[in-house]
């Protein structure tokens, strides 16, 4: 891919993926460019925790509890994002947690990483996080807001087609007299 917008058009969400092992390289890659994701004040307010085909059996099983869908556990690796709230920016006038901008963000930034290097990864709201902050023990600050899982795109997986509305639709530009 050789521009920005010729990656954000190519990454899409995939739901099927090869057993294949990633190479080390391209998870430093990735969690490298995680690592440059900016966050409202520079807090920084995440934890980014990895399942892989190494880790133990009861770990990807309790992933796997809090999404119970068939091609999530066709996934070989596993990001759990979470927010570390007592971490985050909240805003002056009124309170607003950044957190959920932030690990928005970051995520992003792990698909699009993972897309460059020839990835497949899927954005994971509707999961049951209170089951996943109980499975793993997380902090009472530390809320689980996206699954992420990550590999090789099987090769019978096809992309839906995107649609997406037109920059007229989502655009509305201001001018002053």
């Amino acid at each position: 891919m050789n521009s920005f917008l010729e990656l954000a058009k190519e990454r899409c969400s995939v739901r099927a993926y090869k057993s294949d092992l990633v190479e080390a390289e391209k998870l430093d890659y990735i969690l490298e460019a995680a690592r440059m994701a900016p966050s409202a004040v520079n807090k920084q307010p995440w934890k980014i925790y990895l399942i892989t085909p190494e880790s133990a059996a009861e770990l990807r099983e309790k992933v796997q509890r809090c999404y119970d869908r068939e091609w999530f556990k066709t996934a070989p690796y596993y990001l759990i994002l979470c927010i570390e709230h007592d971490q985050s920016w909240h805003r002056g006038n009124d309170g607003k947690d950044h957190g959920d901008i932030d690990i928005a963000i970051l995520a992003e930034h792990i698909c699009l990483a993972a897309a460059e290097q020839g990835l497949g990864t899927c954005w994971v709201c509707n999961f049951d996080a209170k089951l996943c902050h109980e499975l793993f023990g997380f902090g009472a600050d530390e809320e689980p807001a996206v699954l992420i899982p990550l590999g090789y795109p099987a090769d019978d997986f096809v992309a839906r087609e995107k649609t997406r509305k037109t920059i007229e639709e989502i655009t509305k530009v201001f001018r002053w007299p």
